[in-house]
């Protein structure tokens, strides 16, 4: 059976001013993958996200999502994925039903299927009763798990996860992974996904990248990894490639940021 890639990545770099966020990058992500990409904070995983998914342009490089370029094609590439941010990005003034509602819109879902679809998706995350109550009103947890719905509203061919179960307890995080298993089995959906929680990338992905600093220091399967870093666990691997020392986070995006905004006012 021959494999096909649906994620390419070639030599991508991204820059703001003298910060590179990501320093030339290339790997691949093949079709029905489960595919784990782990660094610390700071390390490049949600530019690269944001390039892949259209939101950033890159400095330089190229990549193909799909087999279409997310820079020149934009909103095929937008159809063919769904998306889980790291940070909330519903609209708290409307219900979740209205968030599902407005998302099928952009997405051209039938209308014939629509209401039917969309509490589907909520009754699989737990919240159909709450299908009228204001985003407003839920808790952290009842958000993540309504976006990471509004994320599968078009049945996409990749879905792309930020962090997907911070704030989740483990029967909805073990409810939530079941279920995109079984779409990835049955559906042949690729999955994409950040985490900080070794144990679910070790359970749930089949192909690991661990990145720091914007460059990959090694990719393959959960075992090729540990071996190649002389580990028993996936965390364990992750802190001999990455080094056990606490990270200097916000220092680091101080420094990031200040860097973002002298090159947006130097344009």
């Amino acid at each position: 059976m021959k494999v096909e890639k649906i994620i390419d990545v070639e030599n991508l770099v991204k820059k703001y001013g003298k910060l590179t966020a990501v320093d030339d990058l290339s790997f691949h992500v093949n079709k029905r993958d489960i595919f784990a990409f782990l660094g610390p904070n700071g390390a490049g995983k949600t530019t690269t996200i944001k390039m892949l998914t259209t939101l950033l342009k890159p400095t330089s490089g190229s990549m193909k999502v799909n087999g279409l370029n997310p820079t020149k094609d934009q909103f095929k590439v937008r159809k063919s994925f769904g998306i889980v941010f790291q940070d909330p990005s519903l609209d708290n003034e409307l219900s979740a039903y209205e968030n599902m509602y407005f998302h099928s819109l952009l997405y051209g879902i039938d209308k014939k299927g629509r209401k039917e679809k969309i509490e589907k998706l909520l009754d699989f995350v737990g919240l159909l009763d709450r299908k009228d109550s204001y985003v407003k009103t839920f808790s952290g947890g009842m958000k993540r798990r309504l976006e990471i719905a509004r994320g599968l509203i078009h049945h996409p061919k990749i879905l792309f996860l930020d962090e997907p179960t911070i704030g989740l307890d483990p029967q909805t995080r073990n409810h939530i992974w079941n279920y995109i298993k079984e779409l990835n089995k049955k559906e042949g959906m690729t999955v994409f996904f950040t985490t900080h929680n070794m144990d679910e990338a070790e359970r749930y992905a089949n192909h690991v990248a661990i990145i720091d600093y914007g460059k990959i220091l090694f990719r393959g399967t959960p075992d090729k990894i540990k071996k190649h870093a002389k580990a028993k666990t996936i965390e364990d691997a992750f802190l001999n490639l990455t080094g056990h020392t606490i990270r200097k986070e916000a220092g680091g995006a101080i420094d990031r940021v200040r860097a973002m905004a002298k090159s947006w006012g130097n344009r």
